[in-house]
């Protein structure tokens, strides 16, 4: 009984810390990118699996700071979290190119599975504008799934 109040007491107050400090990650860019996946990875350690992709699906939910947002896959390429497109949710894209024909995702997977974290690099569409960006987006495996959250390089 004490642990589960203490869980949920923990939990309050992380999801607390969490909203406070997304006013430094409202700015859009890589370090961004990279400090919204370790809040991600902090709420994962602190509430699971489930509800971590629960929150990741949410479109106004705390890890979707407007063009900043964090997404999931799971290790075969599947898209398990999405804010901004829910429609990809439960889709297998390891094989879908950028529009220069880069599998980015299979980078990612492999990324995940061979360094646990890192950086891919690929070509995609800004929905800020409409144009083909080259995007770059931070990636850390946590057990099995793989949580990103990109940033455009204007």
């Amino acid at each position: 009984m004490k642990t589960n109040r203490l869980r949920h007491t923990l939990a309050f107050f992380l999801s607390a810390g969490l909203a406070l400090s997304f006013s430094a990650l409202a700015e859009d860019g890589p370090d961004a990118a990279k400090a919204l996946v370790a809040k991600v990875a902090a709420f994962y350690q602190a509430n699971g699996k489930a509800a971590t992709i629960e929150t990741l699906n949410q479109a106004d939910g705390p890890f979707a700071q407007g063009s900043l947002y964090a997404f999931a896959y799971d290790l075969t390429g599947t898209m398990v979290a999405h804010p901004k497109n829910p429609k990809l949710v439960g889709k297998n894209l390891i094989d879908v190119p950028d529009a220069e024909g880069k599998l980015f995702r299979k980078d990612i997977i492999e990324t995940a599975q061979t360094k646990g974290e890192g950086w891919v690099d690929y070509l995609y569409k800004d929905p800020t504008t409409s144009q083909l960006e080259p995007k770059t987006t931070y990636l850390k495996r946590l057990d099995d799934i793989v949580v990103c959250a990109g940033t455009y390089r204007k």
